[in-house]
């Protein structure tokens, strides 16, 4: 069941490399915050989402929260959660990554988009029923680049503003 975002932050992003986590397959990934006023008809959409694959293949029996791909972000310590739920969505090949306009795809050297930024999200919902136990997990399809957000974490090291020129006279300097 495909489900597109809007106007949503990005965390989290492995958008553009794979990554490996506990020793498990790489995978792209990323989470997507909707904020809990805000975004109150974008998580109506995706509740009534989970609510019909639940149906449909779990007999309308609920899962715990933590089968369920979209949680309460007020359980996490993490910047920009707060306030929100967090639909964590993954998958083992390269999501579409583009710019405003959607034909014009984006590279991890155009620096964007980062965690922080906002984005629409395309996920598609799934039913997992194998030996790992029953779950609803989203597939990361699309990540469209809105508009530059606040990023989450520490800001990146700027070389020019804590390194200086070296120039030929360091270079007879001896070294250690």
């Amino acid at each position: 069941m495909q489900i597109v975002l809007t106007k949503v932050r990005l965390s989290f992003a492995q958008i553009f490399r794979a990554k490996s986590v506990n020793e498990g397959e790489p995978r792209f990934s990323a989470n997507f915050l909707l904020d809990k006023e805000k975004d109150k008809k974008q998580i109506a959409a995706v509740n009534a989402a989970i609510d019909e694959i639940l149906k449909e293949k779990n007999k309308g029996k609920k899962l715990p929260p933590d089968k369920i791909c979209l949680r309460d972000g007020d359980e996490k310590d993490y910047d920009g959660f707060a306030g929100h739920l967090f639909l964590s969505a993954a998958n083992a090949k390269r999501p579409q990554v583009v710019d405003r306009d959607p034909s014009v795809p984006l590279a991890e050297e155009d620096g964007k988009p980062e965690s922080g930024d906002y984005v629409n999200g395309v996920v598609r919902l799934w039913w997992q029923d194998n030996k790992f136990g029953k779950r609803i997990n989203a597939s990361l399809e699309v990540v469209q680049f809105v508009k530059e957000g606040e990023k989450f974490g520490a800001p990146k090291v700027k070389a020019a503003e804590v390194l200086s020129v070296v120039d030929d006279e360091d270079e007879d300097d001896e070294l250690g």
